[in-house]
């Protein structure tokens, strides 16, 4: 399963739970993440409880507190397997066109214009944990602040590869369009207009901020 961050796919179709079950060590870490990687994206990491989690992974809260100190750990566990995912498709958006950043901006926005045209596509991850968790010194706050933070120097370092003028200032550009096109699939729904404009917007704030056009 894929999503943004998750970022991105998720089934809405519930899966059967696992029989519970005394589940140790590196096993019972990957059932009850799996378990809150697809119950925090789909229904909320404030509306899932505890005993939600144990009954998908199959196990049971021992097996959860051995693993996890709380439930706070837990979702700070599952943020973190969301920005390894989330940069891992970056990075393979990148590789589509080695050695040509401005093309690379451009891929990335067309492979996220697609994800988040998938069905039971929920958005980011971290901007849904972010609107759950007002407080910004919230382990869970400083997660989403981690990701995006790394978003914008990414994004940055390609702006400047690309030869913009200000790359601050297009890496700024960018990431907004990254948040709205996150914000559209929730409002005006996946694959929805502004969704697939999101490519061409992207390849005009390139081509306005460096030397040469996208090919």
């Amino acid at each position: 399963m894929k999503h943004e961050g998750h970022d991105d796919t998720s089934s809405t179709t519930a899966r059967p739970s696992r029989p519970r079950t005394q589940t140790a060590g590196a096993r019972a870490h990957e059932h009850l993440l799996r378990a809150a990687d697809e119950l925090f994206y789909r229904e909320g990491v404030r509306a899932v409880g505890i005993e939600a989690v144990v009954e998908r992974a199959g196990v049971n809260k021992m097996s959860l507190y051995r693993q996890f100190s709380s439930k706070d750990d837990l979702v700070v566990a599952y943020l973190r397997r969301c920005d390894a995912r989330f940069f891992e498709r970056f990075d393979e958006s990148l590789a589509k066109h080695p050695g040509e950043p401005a093309r690379q901006l451009v891929q990335y926005f067309e492979d996220l214009a697609r994800r988040a045209s998938a069905p039971g596509y929920r958005g980011c991850p971290f901007v849904n944990v972010a609107t759950e968790f007002p407080d910004a010194t919230h382990p869970a706050r400083q997660c989403v602040d981690d990701n995006k933070s790394k978003l914008m120097a990414r994004l940055t370092g390609l702006a400047q590869e690309a030869g913009a003028a200000d790359p601050m200032a297009l890496a700024e550009g960018l990431a907004l369009l990254v948040e709205g096109v996150y914000a559209a699939s929730q409002t005006y729904g996946p694959g929805c207009g502004p969704i697939l404009a999101a490519p061409r917007m992207a390849k005009l704030l390139i081509e306005a901020a460096c030397p040469r056009p996208v090919k």
